[in-house]
C-alpha cells in the first residue's frame, strides 16, 4: 500500500492512500460473505444465498459502499501504523464518500485522501529570565477578629428590647404587604406577587432584601405599622418587578437585640474543638496565613501562564480544542448542577453552539498553557520520579479514602500534575516575579464587573426569596 503524506495547517496531515485491486476486491467478497451468512431471505438458509440473489435483493450499491467504508477505514488504520503517525480523533475525508462511491470499482486499485489530526508542533520562544508581576495576598489579622466576631454574633442570644426603637443590628418580627407604586388612572395599585408575610423575622442590617425595605423600618417601635417606599432595581431578578416602585406596609410585632457571648476560653470551647481562646486565635492565623500564601502562589502561576501563552508558537488542532471546550461544559455543568439548577434548560440544542464558541477563547488559552508547560519541560529534561508519585496517590487516597478512582489514571493525573508543578518552580527559579500589593493588577474593568455583579446578586433577593426564609 502506497501512502503519501502532505504536512497541512493547524497540525493536520493530509494523506494519499493507494490501495492495490487485490484489497479492493478482497473487501468487496468479504462484505458479500458476511452478508450471504447474515440476511434472511425468503427461501433460502442463512448462508445458502445464491450471490447473483443476494446482488439482486440488497443492491450492488449497498454492498459496495459497505465494501468501501470498510476498506477505507482499514487501510487508514494500516496507513497510520506504517507511517507510524500519531493521530488524535478520527479522520476526514477530502472527497466525499458518495463520489468515491461512484468510482469504486472493486476489481480496480482504490485511491483516496484524507486528513487527520496530530499532536501539534510546539515552538518556545526565549522563556528563561521571564520579568513579571503578581499580586500577593498578604495576611491581615483582622480577618481573626472578624471571624470571632461572627462566631459571637451566632451565638448571640435574644433578648427583648425596651424603651427604645428599631435600630441596625436588631432582629424583628414583623407582618408586611406589598403593592405596586403605580398603577392605571382610576385602578387600584396590584399586590405583589409573593409580597406579604406574617410573623416574619428578619434581621435589620444593611444591603438586606430590596434596597429601603430595612432602612424604612428604622425608628420604628412595637406596635406601630409603617408604609415604606421602595425601588426594585433595574437587574432585578423578576422581569414583572424590575425598576419598578412599590410601597410596603409593615407592622412591627416584636423587636429584640442580640446579646454577645463573652471571648473567653469557654467561648473557645463552645464553637471550636480547642480549649482556649489562644488556641483557636493561632488555629485561624495559621489557617489565613495559609490561605494567603497558596493565593500568592496561584497568583504566581497565573502570571507565569499568562507569559508564556504570549512566547508559544503553535496551531492547535480542532480535535484537541473539542475536547477542551467539551471539558469546560463538563465543569460547567457540574457547578451549575450543585447549585440545584436544571442544566436540561440551560444546554439545549439551541445553546450548545453559542456555548462552545464562547468557551472557545479560554480552551485555547488553556492548552496553550499545557502545551508550553509540556514542552518546557521537556526541553529542560524535567520530570518526576516514581517515588514522589506513588507518594502523592497516597495522599490522595487518604484525603479522599471513599473516592472510586481508575489506579491508572490517577497516576497519570498525579505526575502530570507534579510534572506541571515543577516545571512552574523552575520557570520561577529562571526569572523574577515581583510581588505587588493586591489588586493592584486587576483590570479596572474585571474591578467594575466584579462589583456590578455582588450588587446584582444583593438586589436580586426578591420578596418570594424573603418570605421562604420566614417559612424556615
Amino acid at each position: 500500500m502506497k501512502v503519501t503524506q502532505e504536512k497541512l495547517p493547524a497540525s493536520q496531515i493530509g494523506l494519499e492512500i493507494e490501495v492495490p485491486s487485490e484489497k479492493s476486491k478482497q473487501a468487496y467478497e468479504q462484505v458479500i460473505k458476511q452478508f450471504a451468512r447474515e440476511v434472511n431471505i425468503p427461501g433460502f438458509r442463512k448462508g445458502k444465498v445464491p450471490r447473483q440473489v443476494l446482488l439482486q435483493r440488497l443492491g450492488q450499491t449497498r454492498l459496495k459502499a459497505t465494501a468501501l467504508e470498510n476498506l477505507i477505514n482499514d487501510s487508514l488504520q494500516k496507513a497510520l501504523e506504517q507511517e507510524k503517525i500519531a493521530a488524535i480523533g478520527s479522520f476526514e475525508l477530502s472527497t466525499e464518500f458518495e463520489e468515491l462511491l461512484e468510482k469504486f470499482d472493486p476489481e480496480q486499485p482504490l485511491t483516496f485522501s484524507a486528513k487527520v489530526d496530530v499532536q501539534p508542533e510546539v515552538k518556545m520562544n526565549q522563556y528563561t529570565g521571564l520579568q513579571l508581576q503578581a499580586e500577593e495576598a498578604k495576611y491581615d489579622e483582622a480577618q481573626v477578629d472578624e471571624v470571632l466576631a461572627k462566631y459571637r454574633w451566632d451565638k448571640a442570644t435574644l433578648i427583648p428590647v425596651e424603651g427604645r426603637p428599631a435600630q441596625l443590628g436588631d432582629v424583628a418580627l414583623v407582618d408586611f404587604s406589598g403593592k405596586f407604586a403605580e398603577a392605571a388612572e382610576g385602578e387600584t395599585p396590584a399586590e405583589i406577587p409573593g409580597g406579604d408575610a406574617e410573623d416574619f423575622q428578619v434581621e435589620l442590617s444593611e444591603n438586606q432584601f430590596v434596597p429601603g425595605f430595612i432602612q424604612g423600618m428604622i425608628g420604628m417601635n412595637p406596635g406601630e405599622t409603617r408604609e415604606v417606599s421602595v425601588q426594585f432595581p433595574d437587574e432585578y431578578s423578576s422581569e414583572e418587578l424590575a425598576g419598578k416602585p412599590a410601597v410596603f406596609t409593615i407592622t412591627l410585632k416584636e423587636l429584640k437585640e442580640k446579646e454577645l457571648p463573652e471571648l473567653d476560653d469557654d467561648f473557645a470551647q463552645e464553637v471550636s474543638e480547642f480549649e482556649t481562646l489562644a488556641e483557636l486565635r493561632e488555629s485561624l492565623e495559621t489557617r489565613f496565613k495559609t490561605e494567603q500564601e497558596n493565593k500568592t502562589s496561584a497568583n504566581k502561576e497565573k502570571a507565569i501562564s499568562a507569559a508564556l501563552v504570549q512566547l508559544i508558537d503553535v496551531e492547535i488542532p480542532e480535535t484537541m480544542l473539542d475536547r477542551e471546550i467539551d471539558y469546560l461544559l463538563n465543569q460547567q455543568a457540574m457547578q451549575l448542577k450543585n447549585y440545584g439548577i436544571d442544566i436540561n434548560q440551560l444546554f439545549t440544542e439551541e445553546n450548545i453552539a453559542p456555548m462552545r464558541e464562547r468557551s472557545r477563547p479560554e480552551a485555547v488559552e488553556r492548552l496553550k498553557q499545557s502545551l508550553a508547560l509540556a514542552e518546557v519541560a521537556k526541553l529542560e529534561s524535567l520530570s518526576v520520579e516514581p517515588a514522589e508519585v506513588a507518594a502523592e496517590v497516597a495522599k490522595v487516597r487518604k484525603q479522599f479514602p471513599k473516592g472510586d478512582f481508575d489506579p491508572q489514571k490517577l497516576r497519570e493525573f498525579v505526575g502530570e500534575d507534579l510534572l506541571k508543578q515543577k516545571t512552574l518552580k523552575w520557570l520561577e527559579e529562571k526569572g523574577t516575579i515581583e510581588l505587588v500589593p493586591e489588586g493592584s493588577l486587576t483590570p479596572k474593568e474585571e474591578e467594575e464587573e466584579a462589583a456590578d455583579a455582588e450588587v446584582s446578586a444583593e438586589a436580586t433577593t426578591s420578596v418570594i426569596d424573603v418570605e421562604v426564609v420566614g417559612e424556615e
